[in-house]
């Protein structure tokens, strides 16, 4: 079969394909020339520099399989793909060592101020003593985000005998304790804590400014903190505006909220190292990526199962699951949304109706990527879902039930949190259009679409809330699509639901639980 390798590619990697196919390395290619060349080929392998949109993949009637050597997949049209029946794959662990170790050489770099006095010295200065720097022994350092290069980098730095502390709710704490890291219930818990704070998170909308001004001031003055994970999970101005007032002492960035980069305000304070997002750029990375993404395109190609796999070859999945696949990932998404405190143990999938008569086990594993999708930061796919799960100590039960009373066929998402409280979220499909509705959310009945940016709330029912609600977020430049609320009995608990146009901005959740004296507020997004 053919192969065309869009992207510089490792020579290895190159290697492992010409072994069994024929391969084309055509770089630099034009939308215009790719979509021409496309047809010929039943593979095509790229890094980040080529865009595989639906035009590309519509005009490639021949192919079978599209590989990304890297994490990201932000230029591969993985929808469209899917429609076609062509396996999306890429190198989701190639880069975590880099990472990892890159971590730590900032760390060690920024304790030790090592690209000053470097700098400096080069310049003709003997600074000695500007340059005094810290041990790490006996510090504490907060890791936020125990994923597989989270938990690489814990495992490095209690080499130095650092103390380990970490905010991961989705983690089993015996898993952590078996790390020798003490987990802690909130992030401002760790901030507190840490006198180095390294972030290994998803970059989502809730985690997006997660250090931001007011957060960045509940950390030690004599706070460093390492960003080798995501852009834009660091307020820069922010982050800029304390070290240079002494809220905390150093920051080691390698990522930034846009990329490529030459202007920050991070760039012109002495206590700041940057590097251009070099996590995942070592030889070692490179050629894994090549090889990963190589032998995945080799087993696609011969009909063989792909674990780097992150979509599901159309003809698997029976007709009625199809419509339910977004619906099931949305409601794992909102079920570990609103389950802030964590999750632990068993979590139970229910298939009611119509739909328990199919098989659902790719519902489940849609279900199970929504909800970690929220907490890892590489990669989660309907292949490697399983494998995270398991190392957080959570387990799926899915239950089939040909019985629904109110709806055609239902999904419900339930579990008990780690505070210890029950927590239910449920949704179904309406025709024509195979339109979304969640009908159930933190336990309560209602009937909402589904949208991209939306808030919930929990309150005792009385008069005036909704206005309040409105209002405030009116204050915020935010405005209210649509809003549904739900109750079991008059007087009692009420759930607030809202569709907005925009994301909601820091803080606004918690300023209107307190005008409104909910009992929660969540704000997400599911799109």
């Amino acid at each position: 079969m053919k192969i065309l390798v869009a992207d510089a590619l490792a020579d290895s990697g190159v290697a492992a394909l010409s072994q069994f196919h024929d391969v084309d390395v055509k770089t630099g290619l034009s939308k215009d020339e790719l979509v021409e060349v496309a047809p010929a080929y039943d593979a095509i392998v790229v890094r980040s520099a080529t865009t595989i949109d639906a035009d590309v993949i519509a005009a490639a009637s021949r192919l079978k399989v599209i590989a990304r050597a890297g994490v990201g997949l932000d230029n591969v049209d993985v929808e469209a793909a899917t429609k076609a029946g062509v396996i999306v794959c890429n190198a989701p662990q190639s880069n975590i060592i880099s990472a990892a170790e890159h971590t730590i050489a900032m760390i060690m770099a920024l304790a030790r101020n090592i690209p000053q006095a470097n700098e400096a010295l080069k310049a003709g200065r003997w600074e000695r003593s500007k340059w005094n720097g810290t041990e790490l022994h006996g510090k504490t350092l907060g890791v936020l985000g125990l994923g597989r290069i989270g938990t690489l980098v814990a495992q490095r730095a209690n080499a130095f005998g650092m103390r380990l502390v970490a905010y991961d709710p989705f983690i089993a704490p015996e898993r952590a304790g078996r790390m020798g890291v003490e987990l802690r219930g909130t992030v401002e818990e760790v901030l507190r804590e840490a006198d180095v704070l390294t972030i290994h998170l998803p970059k989502t909308p809730e985690t997006v400014g997660l250090l931001n001004a007011e957060s960045l001031r509940t950390m030690k003055p004599t706070a460093r903190i390492v960003n080798v994970a995501r852009g834009g999970i660091i307020d820069e101005a922010a982050l800029a505006e304390a070290l240079a007032e002494g809220v905390v002492a150093g920051a080691a960035i390698d990522v930034f909220a846009t990329e490529p980069t030459t202007e920050s305000p991070l760039f012109g304070l002495s206590n700041v190292i940057v590097t251009p997002h070099l996590g995942a750029s070592t030889e070692e990375a490179q050629d894994k990526a090549g090889t990963q993404v190589a032998e995945s395109v080799n087993l696609a190609l011969a009909g063989e199962f792909v674990p780097d796999a992150v979509n599901v070859q159309g003809g698997a999945i029976d007709d009625l699951i199809k419509p339910f696949l977004p619906l099931g990932e949305k409601l794992g998404r909102l079920y570990a949304v609103l389950a802030e405190g964590g999750f632990h143990g068993d979590v139970t999938v229910e298939f009611l109706g119509d739909i328990a008569d199919a098989d659902t086990r790719i519902l489940g594993l849609s279900v199970l990527k929504g909800m970690l999708s929220t907490v890892v930061a590489e990669p989660v796919t309907f292949v490697n879902a399983p494998l995270l799960a398991d190392e957080r100590g959570l387990s799926l039960r899915e239950v089939s039930d040909g019985h629904s009373e109110d709806y055609v066929s239902l999904v419900r998402v339930s579990g008990t949190t780690a505070e210890g409280r029950t927590l239910r979220v449920a949704g179904t499909t309406f025709q024509p259009g195979d339109r979304e509705r969640l009908v159930e959310v933190w336990n309560t009945p209602l009937d909402v679409e589904p949208s991209d940016h939306m808030a919930f709330f929990r309150y005792d029912d009385r008069p005036g809330v909704i206005g309040t609600v409105g209002s405030a977020f009116g204050e915020a430049g935010v405005n209210i699509a649509a809003a549904q609320v739900g109750r079991r009995e008059v007087g009692g608990e009420a759930l607030m639901a809202l569709s907005l146009d925009d994301a909601v901005p820091s803080g606004t959740i918690e300023h209107i639980v307190d005008r409104i004296g909910a009992h929660e507020g969540r704000a997400i997004t599911l799109g």
